[in-house]
């Protein structure tokens, strides 16, 4: 018999109902053997009326001690989950006085399977979504008949167009907050209507969201990234067919290159990249000869005035402002890194050479 109360879970169940009776608790397999106990040395041991209890699948009880082998007065009463025995529950006192503890543990010990139940169902469906979507993105071969199985599922069309989504959560918070994030995001799917997505480790949620129903929801994506104040970014990819998601995977990857060092842009659709689209295109070898011929000789705090100054426009007044700096001493700092590069990003030229080289870093 395939028992659904291990030995463990016994334990504490027997622990918690004698801290309500005072009584020893048993629990009896089919075959009369105690395998938990609040009475130690009597596990192991054979419990007759245990036994005869799951046989006839009907409580029994013991007005005196010894009166069956193995067995104390008190009620023993057997419990069923889906029409199968799962153990008998023993418990030693005057029937009169016990009998009410016996139909306490029998309501906790079906309540834990239970909720055992939807935790193994839960996770099933997780690891379902995960495999799925992965199998799609990365083109792995997968079984046409499960595949289809699963989609309907999940209530994804075989000939609709969906776009992949990916929510990164920002690595530098607190297990606290990305908890809370992550509750939000679950939220968010419910609110939206997406049915299928998945957990990457530590801090990525992909999901799958009906192109067709995309115009209504890439307003609410964009508002819920934009609240979460720099806790998340949200980038969308192409509309493909489902059977070419790997396709939305890969641009949406672009776009969300295109936001990831960005304090201002939390959230961004591939459909709207332009410049983008250039540099997602350039080798890592040219790459790395163009940053080195820029940025190379800047540090951190530079690095950080002028993504600022980008943003703003290479307005001086509006940079001032969101940096709490007065304009001279911008100014000093613009020309500080003219110094240190050859690149003066007040001139258009050179500030265009600076600008792709900080969206290529």
């Amino acid at each position: 018999m395939d028992n659904p109360i291990d030995k463990k879970l016994a334990q504490q169940i027997v622990a918690t109902v004698k801290d309500v009776c005072g009584q020893n608790v048993n629990f009896i397999d089919h075959t009369g053997i105690i395998y938990a106990s609040t009475d130690e040395k009597r596990i192991g041991s054979f419990h007759e009326i245990g036994k005869q209890a799951a046989e006839k699948g009907e409580m029994l009880e013991a007005d005196t001690d010894s009166q069956f082998a193995g067995t104390q007065k008190g009620v023993n009463l057997p419990i069923f989950h889906n029409g199968s025995l799962v153990a008998v529950i023993g418990i030693s006192g005057p029937p009169d006085q016990v009998r009410k503890y016996a139909y306490l543990a029998e309501r906790i010990t079906v309540l834990l399977i239970r909720e055992r139940e939807l935790n193994t169902f839960s996770r099933t469906q997780a690891e379902k979504m995960h495999y799925v979507i992965h199998s799609l993105i990365n083109r792995e071969n997968l079984s046409r008949a499960y595949l289809l199985d699963t989609l309907e599922h999940f209530k994804i069309s075989r000939n609709g167009r969906y776009r992949l989504l990916q929510i990164h959560i920002h690595s530098g918070r607190s297990p606290m907050n990305t908890a809370e994030a992550e509750q939000k995001i679950q939220r968010l799917f419910t609110r939206t209507d997406i049915t299928l997505y998945t957990f990457n480790f530590p801090s990525e949620y992909l999901a799958v969201a009906d192109s067709r129903r995309f115009p209504v929801i890439s307003p609410i994506l964009e508002e819920f990234a934009v609240s979460q104040k720099g806790l998340l970014k949200i980038a969308v990819g192409k509309s493909c067919p489902i059977f070419q998601l790997s396709e939305s995977g890969h641009t949406g990857t672009a776009a969300m290159k295109s936001i990831a060092s960005s304090d201002i842009r939390h959230y961004a659709v591939f459909d709207d990249l332009t410049l983008e689209l250039v540099l997602a295109s350039v080798d890592e070898g040219c790459r790395a000869e163009y940053l080195r011929k820029t940025l190379d000789a800047l540090d951190a705090e530079d690095i950080s005035l002028l993504s600022a100054y980008f943003e703003e426009d290479m307005s001086l007044g509006h940079t001032s402002s969101r940096l709490f700096l007065h304009k001279n001493t911008l100014q000093y700092k613009l020309d500080r890194i003219y110094k240190k590069c050859g690149l003066n990003p007040r001139r258009f030229r050179d500030a265009t050479v600076l600008y792709l080289a900080l969206k290529l870093s």
